[in-house]
């Protein structure tokens, strides 16, 4: 190589394309010739030689046939010299067309080389093949093939690189379209984790290891980990002081001073951001994968998103909470107006998530219906005093106005955007419906009631019969679970009655923890007089 070849290759400033990363087999170039002399030819001249520190590895096919299966096993081959006169005369031509149009491969280098330019004139050929260069064979000197040779592997490397931003930026849409999906904390933690891999790996065959770190948030310096992989793995839900490594504290605390609050160093990055509502959240994560600066633009713009997804659920849980804090004190204030219910909505609540859980509803959907609970019997706000707590029967008019607290509560929520205070409205409607049919206030038969509604049932007279009413006295456990044995199937969903009775200590140990001090012993108590209207027991009891 003399001066002038050195002078015109070095400096360059483009990252290397992820699929020819340091300490792979170097940039692949295939030969597609017939004669076995051209192959060993172009292999000695080529000998030794480098472009940006990386030698050039050479794969040989003999034909068109045997190229399309080198191609199929090395995907990521960046020039191909071919020759055009091999098994016909276009052979080589009709490789170009199979490479370009079935394999859709337009990124590797083509370089036309040919011992007979009268098969295939260059001006034609240029115009109507996708390819790079045409060479004779006979003006293929060292100089001008390692020229032709570089010019191709630079041209190469700027698709390489335009191709992986582009796929870089596609994987960041989806992966911001997935974290802003994401409805909780934890899930957004793992959520970003998980999108790290896919944003670094920009290419199938690229050498890549999963990302090992740790996503951590919380407010005023109490922080907790939300999501972690690897070694990390063990700090899952411990406060992020807690974790045993100066290395992660250390660059965390570097990623506070940065200002994108993103900082990376060898196989070590990690992220800071201050939500609006001043959250702090933190993400750590090490990889085998040296980070080149277009690996840094699509962290820092992934990042910018992630922290718009935090500064979002931040927020709507901020909403959240106070819906929630407003539908408890809305129950609570339902609950001083009914005389000897206690601790009633927080026990019915607690009964709608275990039963919720072991009927297959998943975690925020349990939690959500154990909030959404409490209010089910708001409608009761406006029925008068004298009815509400009445002692002795109800009149029939009376009950009437009883059962109109159904309606009286929907209406209050029923135009509601937020989903817990729909879901309240629906189990407010819902939760006097019988499976028979025989319910109000719409007189639904078996699942036509939502499962919502027939949960809540179930609890609201599971509680009402344990305990102690001014109109009855608190059963013994025997007689409230015959009872529910007894209306399987007319009043209850028989498959929550199956579940009520196959886990009979842990509703009973609920009981236990939430029960009002009032001087009643479940053990002695008085069950309600055998001759006792069960009809109008059952609608006051729920």
């Amino acid at each position: 190589m003399t001066g002038n070849d050195e002078i015109l290759f070095k400096d360059e400033t483009l990252p290397l394309a992820p699929a020819q990363a340091a300490g792979d087999d170097g940039w692949k170039i295939l030969i597609v010739d017939d004669e076995a002399d051209v192959h060993s030819v172009t292999t000695y001249m080529l000998a030794g030689q480098e472009y940006r520190g990386r030698k050039f590895n050479f794969l040989h096919a003999y034909s068109a046939e045997e190229a399309k299966i080198v191609l199929a096993e090395h995907p990521d081959v960046a020039v191909i010299l071919l020759d055009v006169v091999m098994e016909t005369d276009d052979s080589g031509l009709l490789l170009v067309k199979y490479i370009r149009e079935v394999l859709n491969d337009y990124t590797v280098r083509i370089i036309l080389r040919t011992g007979q330019p009268g098969k295939a004139p260059a001006a034609k050929v240029i115009l109507e093949y996708d390819i790079d260069d045409y060479k004779e064979k006979t003006e293929l000197t060292l100089e001008k093939m390692l020229v032709t040779l570089i010019s191709a592997l630079r041209s190469y490397n700027f698709i390489t690189t335009i191709e992986n931003n582009r796929n870089g930026l596609r994987r960041i849409i989806e992966a911001s379209s997935d974290i802003f999906e994401r409805q909780s904390l934890q899930k957004l933690g793992c959520g970003v984790l998980s999108q790290l891999t896919s944003i670094l790996q920009l290419k199938n065959d690229a050498v890549f290891t999963q990302a090992s770190g740790l996503t951590a948030s919380g407010i005023k310096g109490e922080s907790v980990v939300l999501a972690a992989t690897g070694e990390f793995s063990k700090y899952l839900e411990k406060p992020i002081d807690q974790i045993q490594s100066e290395t992660v504290h250390r660059a965390l605390d570097r990623a506070r001073t940065q200002p994108h609050g993103f900082y990376c160093e060898e196989d070590k990055c990690a992220w800071y951001f201050k939500s609006k509502t001043g959250s702090d959240n933190f993400l750590y994560f090490e990889i085998s994968k040296d980070l080149d600066e277009n690996d840094h633009d699509l962290l820092e713009l992934f990042f910018t998103n992630v922290s718009l997804a935090f500064d979002n659920l931040y927020l709507n849980k901020g909403i959240e909470d106070t819906q929630k804090e407003v539908i408890f004190h809305m129950a609570e204030t339902m609950e001083c107006r009914s005389a000897e219910t206690g601790s009633h909505v927080r026990r019915v609540s607690e009964y709608v998530r275990l039963m919720a859980l072991k009927y297959g509803l998943g975690e925020e959907q349990a939690e959500m219906l154990k909030l959404a609970s409490t209010a089910h019997d708001l409608g009761k706000i406006g029925i008068p005093d004298s009815i509400l707590n009445k002692p002795g029967p109800l009149t029939p008019e009376e009950y009437d106005v009883i059962k109109s607290h159904v309606q009286r509560g929907y209406d209050l929520l029923v135009n509601s955007t937020s989903p817990i205070i729909q879901t309240a409205a629906r189990i407010i409607l819902l939760h006097h419906e019988r499976w028979d049919g025989k319910g109000y206030p719409q007189g639904l038969v078996g699942e036509e009631t939502h499962i919502h509604g027939r949960i809540v049932a179930v609890a609201d007279v599971f509680d009402a019969l344990s305990n102690r009413r001014v109109y009855h006295q608190a059963w013994d456990w025997d007689k409230v679970f015959a009872y529910f044995l007894e209306e399987s199937g007319k009043h209850f969903d028989p498959c929550l009655v199956d579940i009520l009775l196959e886990n009979k200590e842990e509703f009973m140990a609920i009981w236990e923890e939430y029960h009002d001090e009032c001087g009643v012993c479940l053990g002695s108590r008085e069950a309600l007089p055998a001759d006792s209207d069960r009809s109008d027991r059952s609608a006051r009891s729920e």
